[in-house]
C-alpha cells in the first residue's frame, strides 16, 4: 500500500535541455508535452523527474549542479535530476542498443538477409544498456519516498521497473511505452536471453501501458510465448502472471492539445510563416507533410507515391504543391543520414521531371521550426501520414485541429492514431504507392463541405485524451488494484 503521494517520472530525455553560449554560459531551453504538463499539475505532490545528460551542454550542468539536481530555475521550480552517465555507456545504450536494435524490431525495419546480426560487439553494447538502466534504478531508489509511485517511460528503460523493484518493493511502478510493440514472430529476432530481459524488466512494474490496444495485445503475446505468461483479459485491461507475479497491462491513446495548438498556432510568427507559403505556393492546393527522417515515417515512398499521382492524373500539375517538412533526425547514425540524403534526392528529381516556371511540385523544407510546421497544418488540403509503423503519429492528430479550412487525412493503418482516427480518414496500406497515390487524388477531389465534415470528426476524436489527462489516466490506474 502507498504510503506517500510523491510522483517521480524518468526518461531518456528530460524537460530541460543545455546549450553553451559564446561567453561559457549555458542557456537552458525547456521543452513542453504530456510528461511535463502532466508532472506540473500535480503541484506538491511532483517528486523528481530523473533523465540523461544527451550532450555536453548537459554534462556541464550537471557539472555545475553538483550531485546532478539541477537550479530549480531552469526548470520551472521542477527537481530534474539529470544523470552523467559515461559518455560510452550511453552510447552503447541508446545508439546501439534502443535506436538501432529495439526501435528496428518493434517497427520491423530489419533488411532480414543482412541484419541484424547478434555478434560479440551487440553484446558489448548490451552489457552497456543493462548498465544504462541500472543508474537510472539505482537514481529512482535514492529519491524515492517510501511508497512512492514511479512511471518510467519508453524503449530506453525498459529494464527499469525490474531493477527498481529489485531495489524498492515498496514502490508503485508502471512502465509506458511510446512505440509499437513487435508481433511475436518478429520480436523473437532478438537473442531469447535478450528478448526475455526486455519482457522481464517491463513486467517487473506494477502496470505496463500502450498506446494502443493493438500494442498491448503484441506484449501479452510475447509474453505468453517466451515467458509462458498466464494472459486474462478483463475488457478495460489484460493481466499477465509469470511464476505467480501478475503486471496489469491497459491502454492511453496520448491525445493532441487542441488548446494549446489553436492559441499557438495563431501568433504572429505562425501567420508570417503562412503568409510566406502561401506566396511560395500561390493559389494551388496543398498536400503536406511534418516528419523527422526517421526509416519509419516513410518519406520515401510518400515522394514516390506524390510522384505516381502526377504521372496519373496529369490534371493535377501546376495545381497542387506537396509541402514536405523533413526534418533530420538521429544524424549520427549512418543510415540515418542516407535516408535524409535519399528524401531530398527523391523530392529534386520530382521538381526536375514535371516541374516548370511558376511550379514548383515539392517544397521541402529540412530545418525545424515549430512555427512554420503549425503555418503549414493551417493551409493544409490533404495531410499525408503513411508511417511503416507508428507508436501513435501526434501530426496526424494535430493537423485536424489546427486546419483553417478543413483538412482531409491520407492516414497509414500501420499508425497508432488509425485506432482514433480510421473511421473519417483516407486509409492506406504504407507500402502500396498505387493505393497512397489514388488516396491523394480522393482527398484532393474530395468536396469542402466532405472535408470540413470529416475534420470536425476528426478533432474531436484527436482530442479526446489531450497530454495533460493522458499523464494523469495513466497515474490513476496505477493506483488501481
Amino acid at each position: 500500500m502507498a504510503t506517500s503521494d510523491q510522483v517521480l517520472v524518468a526518461s531518456n530525455r528530460g524537460p530541460v535541455g543545455f546549450t553553451p553560449a559564446e561567453d561559457g554560459t549555458l542557456v537552458a531551453k525547456r521543452g513542453g508535452g504530456g510528461l511535463v504538463s502532466g508532472l506540473g499539475a500535480l503541484g506538491d505532490h511532483a517528486g523528481t523527474w530523473v533523465c540523461a545528460a544527451l550532450n555536453d551542454g548537459d554534462r556541464q550542468a550537471v557539472g555545475r549542479a553538483g550531485g546532478g539536481l539541477l537550479d530549480p530555475a531552469d526548470t520551472d521550480g521542477r527537481a530534474v535530476r539529470m544523470l552523467d552517465i559515461p559518455a560510452e555507456t550511453f552510447d552503447a545504450a541508446y545508439n546501439g542498443i534502443a535506436n538501432s536494435v529495439l526501435w528496428f524490431v518493434h517497427h520491423m525495419l530489419y533488411q532480414s538477409p543482412l541484419e541484424p546480426l547478434f555478434d560479440h560487439h551487440f553484446e558489448e553494447q548490451w552489457a552497456g544498456y543493462e548498465r544504462y538502466n541500472a543508474a537510472f534504478a539505482d537514481a529512482l531508489a535514492a529519491e524515492a519516498e517510501h511508497g512512492a509511485r514511479v512511471l518510467v517511460q519508453d524503449y530506453h528503460l525498459s529494464l527499469v521497473p525490474g531493477m527498481l523493484r529489485e531495489r524498492r518493493p515498496d514502490l508503485r511502478i508502471g512502465h509506458f511505452s511510446h512505440t509499437p510493440w513487435a508481433p511475436a514472430e518478429c520480436y523473437r529476432m532478438l537473442p531469447d536471453d535478450t528478448a526475455r530481459a526486455v519482457l522481464r524488466g517491463i513486467l517487473g512494474g506494477d502496470r505496463a501501458a500502450f498506446l494502443t490496444w493493438r500494442w498491448a495485445k503484441a506484449f501479452a503475446d510475447c509474453c505468453r510465448d517466451l515467458l509462458g505468461a498466464e494472459v486474462v483479459d478483463r475488457g478495460h485491461e489484460l493481466r499477465l502472471t509469470v511464476d505467480g507475479e501478475t503486471t496489469r497491462v491497459g491502454v492511453h491513446g496520448l491525445g493532441a492539445d487542441g488548446d494549446f495548438l489553436r492559441e499557438r498556432s495563431h501568433r504572429p510568427d505562425v501567420d508570417e510563416r503562412l503568409a510566406a507559403l502561401r506566396r511560395q505556393v500561390g493559389d494551388r492546393r496543398t498536400i503536406v507533410r511534418v516528419d523527422r527522417t526517421e526509416l519509419s515515417k516513410n518519406i520515401v515512398r510518400g515522394l514516390h507515391a506524390y510522384r505516381r499521382l502526377l504521372h496519373e492524373h496529369p490534371e493535377w500539375h501546376d495545381r497542387v504543391v506537396h509541402v514536405a517538412f523533413a526534418y533530420p533526425s538521429r544524424q549520427d547514425l549512418a543510415i540515418y543520414r542516407e535516408y535524409t540524403e535519399e528524401v531530398s534526392r527523391v523530392a529534386d528529381g520530382i521538381n526536375a521531371e514535371f516541374g516548370r516556371d511558376g511550379w514548383t511540385p515539392v517544397v521541402l523544407h529540412v530545418k525545424d521550426d515549430f512555427a512554420r510546421s503549425l503555418a503549414a497544418y493551417r493551409m493544409a488540403d490533404v495531410a499525408l501520414v503513411n508511417p511503416i509503423r507508428d507508436g501513435m503519429n501526434l501530426v496526424a492528430k494535430e493537423v485536424p485541429v489546427v486546419s483553417d479550412d478543413g483538412c482531409a487525412l491520407v492516414l497509414s493503418r500501420e499508425a497508432g492514431a488509425f485506432a482514433d482516427l480510421g473511421e473519417d480518414a483516407l486509409v492506406i496500406n504504407p507500402y502500396d504507392l498505387a493505393g497512397t497515390a489514388d488516396a491523394l487524388h480522393r482527398a484532393l477531389s474530395m468536396t469542402p463541405e466532405e472535408r470540413a465534415d470529416r475534420t470536425k470528426r476528426l478533432a474531436a476524436a484527436a482530442t479526446a485524451l489531450p497530454p495533460t489527462a493522458w499523464f494523469l489516466a495513466q497515474l490513476h490506474a496505477l493506483d488501481e488494484r
